[in-house]
């Protein structure tokens, strides 16, 4: 089993920053493609950027220039530092990832975190 981990969230005033994290944990052997999406309320998900294992980033272009999506392979992690927020941004952010496990059942599988609030005020 792999469980990922979103934090960071909050409330804050338009123009301000945050930074999310995703710590993937459990039955690890690689993670390929890690990615952010964002759910608004009566929105669908959408993607907000992706990165490879290589570090080739992909961003929405309503966040281009202003968020920065990385990661961290020795630690299993990643980060979306978010810049200039808009109330638009405001949504719940999900973690993804494609984990290929090991042990039992190990294959490629497609996990999802929990999602973390995250609220810009005007």
């Amino acid at each position: 089993q792999v469980q990922l981990v979103e934090s960071g969230g909050g409330l804050v005033q338009a123009g301000e920053s945050l930074r999310l994290s995703c710590a993937a944990s459990g039955s690890i052997f690689n993670i390929n493609d890690m990615a952010w999406y964002r759910q608004a309320p009566g929105k669908q998900r959408e993607l907000v950027a992706s990165i490879t294992s290589e570090h080739h980033t992909n961003y929405v272009d309503s966040v281009k220039g202003r968020f920065t999506i990385s990661r961290d392979n020795a630690k299993d992690t990643m980060f979306l530092q978010m810049n200039s927020l808009k109330p638009e941004d405001t949504a719940v952010y999900y973690c993804n990832a494609e984990v290929i496990t090991t042990g039992w059942g190990n294959g490629q599988y497609d996990y999802w975190g929990q999602g973390t609030q995250v609220t810009v005020s005007s």
